[in-house]
């Protein structure tokens, strides 16, 4: 036992700090489906290893799932529990579907008796939760996405439409057509505009059962594009992340933005 306990510390010390950080993910059960009213189950969790549940759960208060054809459906039999939360989409349209986390909020941190203090919340809550006196008052913006994308039958571009709120990745082709050793192209697009200089961690599910994360690192060009030569199929996350000072909370001095999707890459 002591031996195994000693391989495992030498085995996590070894890992890149990336490997060991948590990863927030949505997972459907399947992307690409053809029936008349089919349905997907989707997995929600921040996690220590891809795609396995072993952290704490993906809230889905913020969960935004748009129709191929522009509208808002709402999640079906969700449930959040220990580990991970999950919930039940039908597919009733044909076209693709865009299942997202969003979150645009504040972030705070502060010196209080002492003792730093940290904070998250929303504009309407900042006022009543955080200290209008509060020492080395640090308050910065947080524009997350986290999301996935599924087909049922013929896919199609409406709900893919960018926001142009924060980080967001547009397939030069389409997010349910990658197929292993076939090379994939996206635009990295801040706030609707393309961003040059932004890198992206890149790594295939099952990590649980390799030593090797395999992270593939991208970094997007002059032109806010990136291209990935998947190496073999299956599940992949991509995430990014930037810091700039263009807020539109009045109370935040500095915006943090993230991205991250999860991607089934099929088989030749």
């Amino acid at each position: 036992m002591k031996r195994s306990l000693v391989l495992a510390a030498a085995l996590a010390a070894a890992l890149p700090f990336s490997a060991l950080a948590h990863k927030a993910w949505l997972q459907p059960s399947q992307t690409v489906i053809a029936g008349e009213h089919p349905w997907i189950t989707v997995d929600a969790a921040v996690s220590n290893d891809l795609f396995y549940f072993n952290h704490v759960p993906l809230r889905l208060e913020s969960l935004v799932i748009t129709a191929p054809d522009g509208t808002t459906v709402q999640p079906q039999n969700a449930s959040t529990g220990k580990f991970r939360s999950v919930f039940d989409v039908e597919l009733t349209q044909q076209g693709t579907y865009r299942l997202a986390s969003v979150n645009n909020g504040l972030s705070a941190s502060w010196e209080e008796d002492g003792k730093p203090k940290r904070w998250r919340g929303t504009a309407a809550t900042f006022a009543t939760e955080v200290p209008k006196k509060a020492k080395k008052l640090q308050v910065s913006q947080s524009v997350n996405r986290i999301e996935t994308f599924v087909t049922n039958g013929t896919p199609n571009a409406t709900a893919l439409a960018p926001t142009k709120v924060g980080i967001e990745l547009v397939a030069l082709g389409h997010p349910n057509d990658l197929f292993s050793g076939e090379e994939a192209k996206f635009r990295v697009l801040v706030d609707g505009k393309p961003r040059a200089g932004l890198e992206f961690e890149i790594t295939r599910g099952g990590t649980r059962y390799r030593n090797a994360q395999d992270e593939i690192k991208v970094t997007s060009d002059k032109n806010g594009e990136i291209s990935v030569t998947w190496p073999e199929a299956g599940m992949y996350w991509l995430e990014t992340s930037s810091e700039d000072k263009k807020t539109t909370l009045k109370q935040a001095r500095s915006r943090r933005l993230n991205y991250v999707a999860t991607l089934e890459v099929l088989p030749q």
